[in-house]
């Protein structure tokens, strides 16, 4: 990041009104309708998926809710296990919360709930990370008592602001020959008025809403929980994301970090306005968020960032395509905030949301 856009960040913060707080958060599901204190709402979110890496991460990352709030933001993604080049090891092998986590995902929780925010927490991210590593052991019934530990934390600490997320892309059910079901039924039996999500290609019965992999279906609420442009050179989760990853295995993070080219950035910008005025919601999914703190790049960043005007997809020696495991002094999500500020509210068309037949 640049000195400018580290200066435009803290002056935004110190610019941006203090927002009314909020008592206590609830969310429910009803039908195809989200509704957040009782009110419809719709989904307007940030992956953060690397946000417990660390105490610094944790608290940056509640440092900059209200400016968030301010564009419009209404959700955040955390996750407990896995996340990509984060390595976060939120479970310990016996199934339980592993403290030092649990303790930063309860930080984020309380300013969430305070600020009337919802919280989508993922259990099992599987993938590639070695957070995995201590958990080979695992059978299906170790990870229904992860998920079913984590339901039940939930409850008692208070938090019904939250999504629970029993397994990011249906990542460890494919690894492992697990069914999804079963581990919402695990959240269900520990935290009766959770809301569960299925975010996987399996078909469950039980669960409140789908997100992302899970199939949208009528009478339930669905949104894309890790929403991406889908014409990336290469694919964003593919070759503009891990190139470097990918020929050099020593390097263990995301290249291009937060960087757009101008058809990528109209691509997620026409994506947001359909799925939110379609759908009941969208969240926004960046190497900008999500990116681990490896490699000099110091992530994952919690402030705007700049508005990432690094030129065309045809043009390979723009600035998106140079030196692209450094981070560029315009890449960020500024673009995407504001538009979201000026053109998407969390009410509007909220009742008209539905499934897709």
């Amino acid at each position: 990041m640049s000195i400018r856009n580290a200066v435009l960040w803290l002056f935004l913060v110190a610019i941006t009104p203090p927002l009314a707080y909020a008592e206590h958060t609830r969310l429910r599901v009803s039908g195809e309708q989200i509704l957040l204190n009782d009110k419809a709402t719709k989904i307007i979110g940030l992956r953060c998926s690397n946000a417990l890496v660390s105490d610094a991460t944790a608290d940056d990352l509640v440092a900059a809710l209200d400016l968030f709030r301010s564009y419009g933001v209404n959700t955040l993604s955390v996750f407990l296990m896995g996340s990509r080049f984060g390595d976060v090891k939120g479970y310990l092998p016996d199934s339980s919360l592993n403290p030092l986590y649990r303790e930063r995902l309860e930080r984020i929780l309380r300013a969430t709930d305070r600020r009337g925010m919802v919280t989508i927490v993922g259990c099992l991210y599987w993938s590639t990370s070695t957070a995995k590593e201590d958990l080979a052991e695992w059978t299906q019934k170790d990870a229904k008592r992860a998920i079913g530990n984590t339901a039940r934390w939930l409850a008692t600490a208070g938090f019904e602001h939250v999504i629970l997320d029993p397994d990011n892309e249906g990542m460890a059910v494919k690894a492992r020959g697990w069914q999804v079901e079963s581990l919402i039924q695990a959240a269900k039996s520990a935290n009766p008025d959770l809301v569960v999500a299925n975010n996987t290609r399996q078909d469950p019965t039980n669960e409140d809403l789908n997100m992302h992999f899970g199939k949208p279906e009528a009478g339930k609420p669905w949104f894309d929980s890790e929403a991406t442009p889908g014409n990336a050179p290469g694919g964003y989760w593919g070759r503009f994301s891990k190139q470097t990853h990918v020929s050099d295995r020593d390097f263990y993070n995301y290249s291009r970090v937060g960087r757009y080219t101008d058809e990528m950035k109209l691509d997620q910008l026409k994506e947001t306005r359909d799925e939110i005025e379609r759908f009941n919601g969208y969240v926004l999914a960046s190497t900008w968020l999500q990116c681990g703190p490896k490699e000099g790049v110091r992530g994952p960043f919690t402030q705007p960032g700049g508005a990432s005007n690094l030129g065309s997809s045809e043009n390979e020696n723009a600035a998106w395509n140079r030196d692209i495991d450094a981070i560029h002094p315009d890449a960020g999500i500024l673009w995407w905030l504001e538009y979201v500020r000026d053109n998407c509210s969390v009410t509007k068309s909220a009742s008209n949301a539905h499934s897709p037949q």
